[in-house]
C-alpha cells in the first residue's frame, strides 16, 4: 500500500558524482512521514523515468530535492517528481489506513490540502 508521497515536487539539484540516493528536506520528510535510508520510489514527470532509491535527509526548509549517483542521468533540476514509499499491512490495518501525502508548491515548500 502507498504509505507516503511527496507530489509534483521540483528536482533542485542532480548529482552524478554521490553514491546514491535523494537528499530531501528535513521538514518534507516528516510531513510524509519518510526516514533516513528508507526506500522510496520516484516518478519522473517530465521525462516519464522511474526509478528506486533511498532517502537521505535533506536540511530543513532548504526545498531540497536533490537527486545522486546514477539516478541523477534520470532527473535534471527544474523537472517535476512525486516521491513514493510503500507499507506491507494485513487487512485488519485496512481500514483504519490512510497514506500522507504532501502536495508541494514550486518552492517545495508545503502547502496546505
Amino acid at each position: 500500500m502507498l504509505k507516503s508521497k511527496i507530489h509534483r515536487a521540483r528536482v533542485t539539484e542532480a548529482n552524478l558524482d554521490y553514491e546514491g540516493s535523494v537528499t530531501i528536506d528535513r521538514e518534507l520528510m516528516k510531513r510524509a512521514d519518510l526516514w533516513p535510508f528508507e526506500r522510496v520510489e520516484i516518478y519522473n514527470v517530465d521525462n516519464g523515468a522511474r526509478f528506486a532509491t533511498y532517502v537521505i535527509e535533506g536540511a530543513a526548509a532548504s526545498g531540497v530535492i536533490c537527486i545522486n549517483g546514477a539516478a541523477a542521468h534520470l532527473a535534471r533540476p527544474g523537472h517535476k517528481v512525486i516521491i513514493c514509499s510503500y507499507v506491507a499491512m494485513t487487512e485488519a490495518d485496512l481500514p483504519a489506513y490512510k497514506p500522507r501525502v504532501v502536495l508541494v508548491d514550486e518552492r517545495n515548500r508545503p502547502r496546505a490540502l
